[in-house]
């Protein structure tokens, strides 16, 4: 590229002696340069336009490799300004690209002013200096090389109004963007917009981050307090406010999971866990009060079983018990511990190949030769006959030589496939 391509890329993008952060959080300095850009250096004008001419060479080699038209030095001027502020990516994927590489280089250059908006404060608009910056580039690109100017007189050539060309013209009005350059933060501007003032630093006594730990530490140590140990003002701030509209508690006694109607318990470790509690040898009148032998036992008056159907009243023991049977009909009892007995499938063997079949394919094969070999011979040695007679014997001796290697051909085949199904069947029968 020349030097109008380097002076057409510092005119808009502005010089910057220290680095500043832009808001997607990397670095920019000298002419937009980003690569190596950091936190508090500088740089020169001489060597801002030696980072400028370092970020060119990306954009000449993305030009000579994706651009297929030949080009002028103009014309190659001013894409490289053009990629430079769009990016390689958006380049590859624009009209722009694709009009140059279909040979419309006045429809590559219209198509280059669509470039021309920018998000400013999280809105889409149409900024003023890149539609200026657009249409420097279109008029670098279209400016011939030295004097080949194609004549326009306006006497004959009158211009008239072009209706299709609406995307030229935005339909937004194009806003005047300041950025500043100096600090160490890019601040993106609108005309007549004040500007911000700068966010006063967060005291980290008073800091939203140190009332949120507190907060939770508070609720941390309200959770594992000991049982004697009180909740301090503190925590006292963190618990929730009883509701007004709160629902009055049951005066039943409750468990350990809130239910009421139970007892709690006295002792809430669990029974596996206690430890065996000694047992009082039984006093003589503990042993007076229990039955001397198993008789005493069997006739002292049992409590009702819960399993047992006992009658309501005494009409209902005169009325005889209905047979289960006949009050479950339906009723199939199934015994589970009853071994299952499995019953195998019956197994159809295969069929066990014929004999006969392999010596039919073998004698096909035999007659395939036969036919091709008398064929050839005869179609050989046969005497010409004259030029009237169709049917003569070559024609015959060739029809022959190809039945025969059809015959021959089918027997193989046939053969094959038999002999690849016999090996299967044994590799079966080996599992």
């Amino acid at each position: 590229m020349s030097r109008t391509a380097i002076e057409l890329i510092k005119r808009f993008e502005g010089y910057r002696r220290t680095a500043a952060q832009l808001p997607d959080g990397r670095w920019t300095i000298g002419h937009g340069h980003t690569l190596t850009a950091r936190q508090g250096a500088e740089v020169s004008t001489e060597d801002a336009e030696a980072l400028l001419l370092y970020d060119l060479i990306a954009v000449s080699h993305a030009l000579n490799e994706a651009v297929y038209t030949p080009l002028i030095q103009n014309q190659f001027d001013a894409l490289a300004s053009f990629v430079f502020n769009i990016g390689l990516d958006n380049f590859h994927r624009s009209g722009v690209l694709r009009r140059l590489n279909e040979g419309a280089p006045i429809l590559a250059a219209c198509a280059m002013e669509l470039w021309r908006k920018a998000d400013v404060g999280g809105e889409r608009i149409v900024v003023d200096a890149l539609v200026r910056r657009r249409a420097s580039e279109k008029a670098v690109f279209l400016t011939p090389e030295g004097d080949a100017w194609v004549p326009a007189p306006s006497p004959i050539l009158k211009p008239l109004l072009d209706g299709d060309a609406q995307g030229v013209v935005p339909q937004q009005t194009p806003v005047e963007v300041i950025a500043s350059m100096e600090g160490e933060a890019v601040v993106v501007l609108r005309e007549g917009e004040p500007t911000p003032p700068p966010a006063p630093p967060e005291d980290d006594a008073e800091g939203p981050a140190k009332s949120a730990a507190e907060a939770v530490t508070a609720r941390l140590s309200t959770l594992f307090q000991e049982p004697d140990e009180e909740p301090s003002h503190a925590e006292a701030e963190v618990q929730p406010r009883p509701h007004p509209e709160r629902i009055p508690e049951d005066p039943r006694p409750q468990d350990d999971f809130g239910l009421p109607g139970f007892t709690p318990l006295e002792d809430p470790v669990p029974f596996f866990l206690r430890a065996p509690e000694p047992q009082d040898e039984p006093s003589e009148a503990d042993e007076a009060d229990e039955p001397a032998d198993e008789e005493d036992q069997e006739a002292a008056p049992r409590g009702r079983d819960l399993f047992d159907t006992a009658p309501a009243n005494d009409a209902a023991e005169a009325v005889p018990a209905e047979p289960e049977e006949a009050r479950y009909p339906s009723r199939l009892v199934i015994d589970d511990s009853a071994p299952y007995e499995f019953i195998a499938p019956p197994v159809q063997p295969l069929p066990a190949p014929t004999q006969g079949g392999v010596l039919t394919l073998v004698a096909l094969a035999v007659l395939g030769l036969i036919f091709f070999g008398g064929g050839i011979f005869w179609a050989t040695n046969a005497r010409p006959v004259a030029s009237s007679v169709w049917l003569g014997p070559r024609l015959v001796g060739g029809l022959a030589g190809i039945a025969g290697v059809g015959f021959f051909v089918v027997a193989i085949y046939f053969l094959l496939d038999r002999l690849g199904r016999a090996s299967e069947r044994r590799a079966r029968q080996r599992r």
